[in-house]
């Protein structure tokens, strides 16, 4: 049972019956003839509330002999029978995942597994752990092991040997958690790149950012049929891999590159190995009409492996039935068949037969949605678009690194759908994350299912709620002037992409104190910059878990420009909610008042230094755990864990504070309380300030340190102050030390 919500044990109605019947009847009787009838009654009542609280309590204390039940009040003392040190309460779940392990862990303390396994039981991240030591070049002594098992998989290099240059593959891979290369020691402590390499160092790569699903989206078309970029706002976006680690400690295993939650690599995706076995030839025997000369040709490469369909090619290239054999009939099933379980292509594409779960991306092209096949699918570039030299029976080109799919030949006649993963730190803006808030706001008429545009008669009357139940892209026009109480939201797991052809007009007309929310909705705009503009008189205005695009200092993928969406109150608000979402500027025009403003956990950009990110000349703002990129204007202010990248002025000075917050030096605001004005923008402190990046508005490392710990409860001040980054890492740092081996050095590396 969680302890912060009530049980529906109708405990409250058992002891009011129980307690009832043990008054005597006249009393009872005369209860309810007296001049204030029910007076006994509701004495009952509330006695019998105060027995349902004692039972739960009763109830909980067997739940709380258990970790796994426990109350948070609990945890303390089980972690004291154990005797393990226990973590900061901030991090709830990992002291409760450690204490639940600690007799597991203690049993194999010192040993690699157990390091791994504390990157995501105490953090929540994917990482791995390596022990340097082994990645020093030198000599191989007669009793070491032989080196061929051990080399590296892609350069075959041996154990301690030098580097061999002539595979790109595993040159990208150099430096990171699945280098194949070997070093010279480095005696320098540990910075960046300085320090990593040497016998008591030990490496844990973390992988913080989460990869989300996208389903069946529409990709962005550039208008001929077969060039797509999966973004459906045209933006290059990396792909990401689909995390696929083992929640069963039995089935843990050192992490392989496609099970990461990682930006996928371009050859990594065109990673395919094959192995030719009797199976395989058997098959296109009897269902492929293989003759015989072929089959016996065929049947000289069992067991053979190639390390590339280039490779295995070139050597059916040579046979005598090579025509028979690279003929599309036969050569395509047996790329299907021979493909390895454990190589790239096949573990981020799939198999046509497996389900599409299992699949990092999928391309669809029919109404039936039927997969494009593994063996006609490849990976390149496509920096300009360039077809690459070797696409033997290829249909579909995609580059993972930028975003991109170009079909070979001739275009798809049918729709083209995209699943794929993309990156980022948290639940923030438009996503495909869990949203079960919105499954208790029952959608009624209309349902967007179709994809097709949509106009104003397709938004729910002045009152009701529209739901989108699908991640399609909707072209909206809508202008709605008799708002009373609407909901427009997408279904939980769906992130819809809504590109505005007109000024998104949303008015109550003579409707007062009317009601609006916007959930889980991605708004962009085509080639012209568009608005949501609100008109009216509303007690409320809801945006949560939406992305109003900012827009973008590149153009898109068709060379048009990326227009943000302002968020513009031309009538009367009295409370604005922006929660947990990614908003363009927040401006009032004409008579348009905000009341009050609520800001948490969110970030708010403007491209445009001549546009004001938030411009309220009036009201009350409350900002609270958000990145503000741009300069703002306020009328009142209280803020916490804010982050103002640019000049922020606050008119009314003597009122409201600025607490554990930062902005620019020349800013004005009211009172300070921890909290700093530094003296430029430094671009360097975020990953990323471009949205579609994974890295939006995430601090870097080079970020000061009263940035990266001056939050309230010492995690970082702005949009991500509740992922409690510094505060996991502290933890993971103070359970590997608890659990290494005497002697070695931790060093923890960010790879994203």
């Amino acid at each position: 049972m969680n302890p912060t919500t009530t049980a529906d044990d109708r405990f409250e109605v058992y002891f009011t019956e129980k307690l009832w019947e043990m008054i005597p009847s006249i009393y009872r009787h005369e209860d309810g003839l007296a001049e204030n009838p029910g007076v006994l009654r509701a004495l009952v009542e509330v006695l019998a509330g105060q027995a349902a609280t004692l039972r739960r309590s009763h109830d909980m204390l067997w739940d709380d002999q258990y970790i796994e039940l426990c109350s948070e009040w609990a945890v303390p003392y089980i972690a004291d029978l154990v005797a393990t040190r226990i973590l900061p309460e901030e991090n709830k779940r990992g002291r409760r995942v450690d204490v639940a392990k600690t007799i597991y862990y203690r049993r194999r303390k010192g040993t690699l597994r157990v390091l791994e396994e504390l990157i995501s039981d105490i953090s929540g991240w994917d990482g791995r752990a390596l022990e340097n030591f082994r990645r020093l070049a030198r000599a191989r002594h007669g009793l070491d092991p032989h080196p061929a098992p051990l080399a590296g998989r892609f350069s075959k290099t041996p154990p301690g040997g030098t580097a061999d240059l002539r595979h790109p593959m595993a040159s990208e891979l150099a430096g990171g958690p699945f280098g194949e290369y070997h070093h010279t020691p480095d005696f320098r402590r540990h910075a960046g790149s300085e320090g990593r390499y040497n016998i008591p160092k030990l490496a844990f790569h973390l992988y913080r950012l989460e990869s989300y699903r996208v389903e069946e989206a529409t990709p962005f078309s550039l208008g001929d049929g077969l060039r797509f970029g999966f973004d459906p706002s045209g933006r290059e976006v990396p792909l990401f891999n689909r995390r696929n680690r083992p929640s069963d400690w039995d089935q843990w295993g050192s992490a392989l590159e496609w099970e990461l939650p990682a930006p996928m690599r371009c050859r990594l995706l065109g990673h395919a190995e094959f192995v030719v076995e009797e199976a395989d030839v058997q098959d296109l025997v009897d269902n492929h009409g293989l003759s015989a000369a072929a089959s016996a040709e065929l049947r000289s490469l069992r067991g053979l492996p190639f390390r590339g369909e280039a490779a295995l090619h070139g050597r059916l290239g040579l046979m005598a039935n090579s025509t028979e054999l690279l003929g599309a009939a036969i050569y395509l099933p047996l790329l299907r068949s021979a493909m390895v379980g454990e190589c790239g292509k096949r573990a981020l594409l799939g198999d046509t037969a497996e389900p599409i779960d299992d699949a990092s991306v999928v391309v669809f092209t029919s109404p039936a949605k039927l997969r494009m096949p593994t063996e006609q699918t490849m990976a390149g570039s496509l920096s300009a678009w360039a077809v690459p030299p070797f696409a033997p029976e290829k249909r579909l080109v995609v580059s993972p690194e930028k975003g991109r799919l170009l079909f070979l030949g001739a275009a798809p006649t049918t729709p083209v759908l995209t699943t794929y993963h993309y990156g980022f730190s948290g639940n923030i803006g438009a996503g495909s994350y869990d949203r079960r808030a919105v499954e208790e706001c029952e959608p009624t008429t209309p349902v967007w299912t179709d994809g097709l545009p949509k106009g104003a008669a397709d938004l729910a009357t002045g009152t009701g709620v529209t739901q989108i139940e699908n991640s399609l892209t909707y072209d909206v026009s809508i202008t709605k002037l008799s708002i009373q109480d609407v909901v427009l939201q997408a279904k939980n797991g769906q992130r819809p992409y809504l590109r505005l052809t007109a000024n998104l007009v949303l008015g109550t007309g003579a409707n007062l104190n009317a009601k609006l929310a916007l959930d889980g909705l991605w708004l962009g705009s085509d080639a012209t910059p568009r608005d949501i503009v609100l008109r009216g008189d509303y007690e409320c205005v809801v945006v949560r878990n939406c992305t109003l695009d900012p827009g973008d200092t590149k153009p898109d993928l068709a060379g048009n420009p990326i227009h943000p969406v302002r968020l513009v109150v031309e009538g009367a608000v009295e409370k604005l909610f922006i929660e947990s979402s990614i908003v363009g500027p927040v401006l009032t025009q004409g008579a348009g008042v905000v009341t009050e403003l609520f800001v948490s956990d969110s970030i708010v950009q403007s491209v445009d230094a001549t546009v004001l990110a938030i411009d309220l000349n009036a009201g009350v703002a409350e900002v609270k755990r958000t990145t503000l990129f741009g300069n703002a204007e306020l009328h009142r202010l209280f803020a916490s864990e804010l982050l103002a990248t640019g000049v922020l002025t606050v008119t009314d000075t003597q009122n409201g504070c600025f607490r554990f917050s930062a902005a620019r030096e020349c800013s004005q605001v009211p009172r300070r309380f921890e909290s700093l004005l530094f003296p430029d923008d430094a671009r360097h402190w975020f990953s990323s300030r471009r949205f579609g990046q994974p890295g939006f508005g995430q601090l870097s490392e080079t970020a000061p340190e009263a940035l990266r710990r001056g939050a309230e409860n010492k995690s970082e001040i702005g949009a991500f102050s509740q992922l409690i980054n510094p505060i996991l890492q502290d933890s993971l740092r103070v359970k590997v030390e608890e659990y290494m081996p005497f002697g070695l050095i931790p060093i923890f590396i960010n790879e994203t």
